[in-house]
């Protein structure tokens, strides 16, 4: 009988499950700002939407998408999140396959606050990158860069090639 291959589990080493982990962390922390403010219904996630509503008043879920430069879907999933909270509305868009999304009273009430918070965080950003030697906005930088030379998809494609186990 064959000896059974022993597996090691790969997703116990990652190189950016800390950043990732890091952003859920600091986003955990503007989620308690709201709390604290007792802004009900918002996550942080859906902040960029909203201002970007106010500031350019309703828009297509596709272009609503396209300003923040998510994939439709994505922000399609955010839109029914945003209705469920009370953010939004939606109205059927120029021809019947798509959705205007328009701000509610109730987001109107407190995108002067997101505003500021927006700044705030911004600010807190710029003094953590003032108190490290590579601020995170150069790496991504310079990994926007290097994948512009050769995407990530063709490097994990190559190193497939030679993993017998993807073939």
């Amino acid at each position: 009988m064959p000896k059974a291959r022993e597996f090691t589990d790969p997703t116990e080493d990652s190189l950016w499950r800390p950043l990732r982990l890091l952003l859920a962390s600091m986003d955990d922390d503007i989620a308690r700002l709201y709390a604290e403010a007792r802004i009900e219904g918002l996550k942080p996630s859906f902040v960029m939407e909203l201002i970007r509503l106010h500031a350019r008043g309703p828009m297509t879920i596709r272009e609503l998408a396209d300003s923040v430069r998510l994939t439709h879907s994505a922000v399609s999933q955010k839109v029914a999140a945003m209705r469920a909270a009370g953010l939004i509305r939606t109205t059927t868009g120029p021809d019947a396959r798509s959705k205007t999304v328009t701000l509610t009273k109730k987001a109107e009430g407190i995108i002067a606050r997101l505003a500021a918070e927006w700044r705030a965080t911004e600010a807190t950003l710029a003094e953590l990158e003032a108190e490290i030697p590579y601020p995170l906005s150069r790496v991504v930088t310079d990994i926007e860069d290097a994948l512009r030379r050769r995407s990530f998809h063709d490097r994990i494609a190559e190193k497939l090639a030679d993993d017998e186990e993807w073939s």
